[in-house]
């Protein structure tokens, strides 16, 4: 049976996916062909009805994704810590909140976070790589910025104003952030599913169990950053809520899609996650 698959460009996505896409796995009769795309156009692709088989998506992006279910593996969860809203000199986050912030996309969990953090702000759409040197110009007051930007922002002349992260671990006595998830078209059947997020699960725990082997391989998404730097994020990022969900994160991602639904953010529909294997 082949499984489309579509993943992102960045270091951690590339870590769990090695094993898989490289044969280091049992497939359980599974053939995976896969596209690497930002996460926002796999956002947007999944909400307009033409995503992969299974594709990376954030959480705030499921609850536009009818027909789809969740993976208990593979997902991105901060434990403690998450996307930042940074700005040059002494900015507030209350200037921040009355300045043009430049995020990464509308579908984003981190806008979403954001949204429910500071309420509304004018911003600005716009790759996440592009971000930084927005705000370091002073096109952007300020940005939100993911991935390994989260690391290396002071290098880039910014000072973090607020962590996304900390805010989320407030307010909900301790539950992971729910940043990023896979989902699978509910229409390849429950048991297709199952074996795919078995499959995943296997590359997750591969990748661990061999740290450097799939850091060779996740470092080709690097966008040239230091190795060191890479090898933070991904020990943040693939933890043991990537390899299951378990409760905790299935009550994470719930809290913040109830929270949207009550702010008015986010659709009524509330997504489904797989069961456990």
């Amino acid at each position: 049976m082949e499984v489309t698959v579509g993943h992102t460009p960045d270091a951690d996505d590339a870590f769990m996916f090695y094993a898989m896409l490289t044969g280091r796995v049992d497939m359980r009769g599974l053939e995976v062909r896969h596209t690497v795309e930002d996460i926002e156009t796999l956002n947007r692709a999944g909400a307009g009805g033409g995503a992969p088989d299974v594709t990376a998506a954030s959480v705030h992006a499921c609850a536009h994704m009818p027909g789809h279910t969740i993976l208990r593996s593979g997902g991105s969860f901060g434990l403690g810590y998450g996307p930042l809203v940074v700005a040059r000199g002494d900015a507030t986050l209350e200037d921040v909140a009355s300045s043009r912030v430049a995020v990464p996309g509308r579908l984003t969990s981190a806008f979403l976070l954001m949204r429910l953090m500071v309420g509304e702000f004018e911003h600005e759409e716009m790759r996440f790589s592009d971000i930084p040197a927005a705000v370091a110009s002073g096109r952007a007051g300020a940005g939100l910025v993911i991935h390994e930007t989260q690391l290396s922002h002071e290098s880039e002349g910014l000072r973090k104003v607020a962590d996304l992260g900390e805010w989320w671990h407030a307010r909900t006595g301790g539950l992971p952030v729910p940043l990023g998830v896979n989902v699978a078209r509910t229409s390849l059947g429950g048991e297709a599913i199952s074996r795919f997020d078995a499959c995943l699960r296997d590359s997750i725990v591969y990748g661990l169990a061999h740290f450097g082997e799939a850091m060779d391989y996740a470092m080709e998404y690097s966008r040239s950053k230091p190795r060191e730097l890479v090898e933070r994020f991904v020990r943040m990022y693939v933890n043991p809520v990537t390899v299951e969900m378990g409760a905790a994160g299935e009550e994470s991602i719930a809290r913040v899609l109830a929270m949207g639904r009550e702010a008015g953010l986010v659709p009524q529909h509330e997504p489904r996650v797989a069961a456990k294997g």
